[in-house]
């Protein structure tokens, strides 16, 4: 029986990682040893920064809603103590679309979140 190399699925293998490092600057896109390093390491990078995503995002709503909590006079932590005492659940991508959009109706959030405090303090 005649002796069976790897050829085709060693050059298909050297193919896929060729083609996932397309794109890459110097030898890193076109010599295999180093793509593979390269498609690695962009994984692992991918992998990681999936998670940062959630992070980096729900840092920007809680931004986005103290800056608009502010013009009515509340901090970010108050304007979210008060709608839970309310009981309005929003989470913070839908406040935070709301306070870009609808300037009025966060403004009746707002309201309804300051009322509420005063509710409680009174």
């Amino acid at each position: 029986m005649a002796r069976v190399k790897g050829g085709p699925r060693a050059h298909a293998r050297h193919r896929k990682v060729i083609k996932a490092a397309k794109g890459y600057y110097g030898r890193r896109k076109s010599c295999f040893r180093t793509a593979v390093q390269a498609v690695e390491k962009a994984g692992q990078y991918a992998y990681r920064d999936r998670k940062v995503k959630k992070r980096t995002f729900r840092a920007l709503w809680i931004q986005r809603i103290n800056a608009a909590a502010r013009l009515h006079d509340m901090t970010y932590g108050a304007f979210m103590h008060g709608l839970s005492l309310t009981g309005i659940e929003l989470d913070r991508k839908a406040l935070s679309e709301i306070a870009i959009h609808d300037e009025a109706g966060f403004a009746a959030i707002a309201k309804q979140a300051a009322e509420a405090l005063k509710n409680k303090a009174a």
